[in-house]
């Protein structure tokens, strides 16, 4: 009980450190608050620019449009007879309380059907529904496409480098703790592994492409639900081929453990990904697939892997000699055991500095493949695409001024806080 309780004191005392040498770095602490504000930006842009009321009390009832649109989104509800294909800004309230912006970035103004600046004369009805930062050549509220941008841009950092980590943590984990012959294991099971994972990636992949592709195309949600059964066939699939190893291991020669060099393997395939142009392979996928940001935000994963996983291996190279390493290997605990309880977790700190760089870059090459027009479907409005509608009307100076500024200030605040970590992280800096 004293031990566990040594432990916790010293993984919070590493953790009050890290802050507080974090805490020094100015420009660093202010780019976390950006962060912060960003995140806060993106999880109420639907309360801040919207077409639909907050709340409104129409022919005598009171009624909320807003909520009701998230449960008639994921099919839990239906919209009144009364809200089936209307325009909300020409009802006639009794009142009603509206977004600080009224309008959503796929809304085109009939009043303003042309690019308008923000500081032109408009054809409004009040000043309620003036566009504050113009409008692009099509009618799009710039503000509001700005604003939900901030969820885009978002959602493409943190889901791509979701899928960067957990790829990165697991290949890194195994080059860095097992190296060249720690790894070891049967040959029926080996020989079993390599026969089944075709079986598994075709079957579960290849054979379900078009379902996969089609599920994207209605919503992530379905995607979702197919991407889960096509991991559960996967699952399935290796889980008959190492069932049957069980009983040929009773044969000697096939029971004969084998050392498998995960280090050469891993590092060899890192060196692979690094070889390749990575902005020209994510052309060369999203060009040949269905325009999707999901597929946008898996593709930027599964490239931008080799960072983290250069990490976790480096810091387990580094952990797997130490004390603590040696005890629970002389206690007979399983290497599954001591990987994840005992060396992974003191790897991870410093992973988060890969992170915090991975999202700027993923945010800048969503943006730059939106400003391409590749990947990401036409009817979705990114930082990039309303940068990109500036070519065409070069005089529209706020199609510019403005997404490229929010690209800027975000990449680089992400950079910022990326070299405050590697400060904060830094031993040779701490007091």
């Amino acid at each position: 009980m004293d031990a566990e309780q040594n432990k916790s004191k010293r993984a919070q005392g590493f953790w009050a450190n890290t802050w507080k040498q974090f805490k020094k770095n100015k420009m660093a602490l202010w780019s976390l608050r950006f962060v912060m504000f960003l995140v806060f930006i993106a999880l109420i842009a639907d309360f801040i620019a919207n077409e639909k009321p907050i709340a409104c009390k129409y022919q005598g009832e009171v009624y909320f449009p807003l909520m009701k649109s998230y449960a008639v989104g994921i099919g839990i509800g239906e919209w009144q007879d009364e809200f089936q294909n209307v325009t909300w800004k020409d009802l006639e309230y009794d009142w009603v309380v509206f977004p600080l912006v009224p309008y959503i970035p796929q809304n085109i103004d009939s009043w303003n059907s042309q690019s308008v600046g923000p500081f032109d004369d408009q054809e409004i009805k009040s000043e309620r529904w003036r566009h504050w930062l113009g409008t692009d050549e099509l009618g799009h509220d710039i503000l509001s496409a700005m604003i939900h941008g901030v969820r885009i841009a978002l959602l493409v950092g943190l889901v791509s480098m979701s899928i960067a980590s957990l790829i990165g943590i697991i290949l890194g984990a195994l080059a860095g703790y097992f190296g060249d012959h720690r790894l070891k294991i049967s040959r029926i099971r080996l020989f079993l592994n390599l026969i089944f994972l075709y079986f598994a990636i075709f079957y579960a992949f290849g054979a379900r492409s078009y379902v996969l592709s089609d599920a994207l195309s209605i919503s992530f949600g379905t995607f979702l639900g197919s991407l889960s059964f096509s991991l559960l066939i996967f699952f399935g699939i290796m889980a008959i081929g190492n069932l049957l190893a069980i009983p040929l291991k009773k044969i000697n020669w096939l029971a004969h453990r084998v050392s498998i060099p995960m280090d050469i393997i891993v590092s060899r395939l890192i060196e692979i990904m690094l070889s390749i142009p990575t902005l020209f392979l994510i052309l060369a996928i999203v060009a040949i697939a269905k325009p999707s940001i999901f597929l946008v935000m898996a593709v930027i994963g599964l490239t931008s892997w080799t960072g983290i996983a250069r990490f976790i291996r480096a810091e387990l190279l580094r952990v797997r000699s130490l004390e603590y390493i040696e005890a629970a290997n002389a206690l007979g605990y399983s290497q599954f055991r001591i990987v994840m309880k005992h060396a992974l977790p003191n790897a991870l700190s410093s992973m988060l500095i890969a992170v915090a760089f991975g999202i700027a870059a993923a945010i800048l090459i969503e943006s730059t493949l939106s400003f391409l027009g590749i990947g990401v479907p036409a009817e979705t409005l990114t930082w990039g695409s309303i940068l990109s509608a500036a070519r065409q009307t070069p005089e529209a100076w706020w199609l510019a001024i403005f997404p490229g500024l929010a690209i800027f200030v975000t990449v680089s605040v992400y950079n910022l806080l990326g070299e405050g970590l590697t400060d904060a992280l830094d031993p040779r800096l701490r007091k």
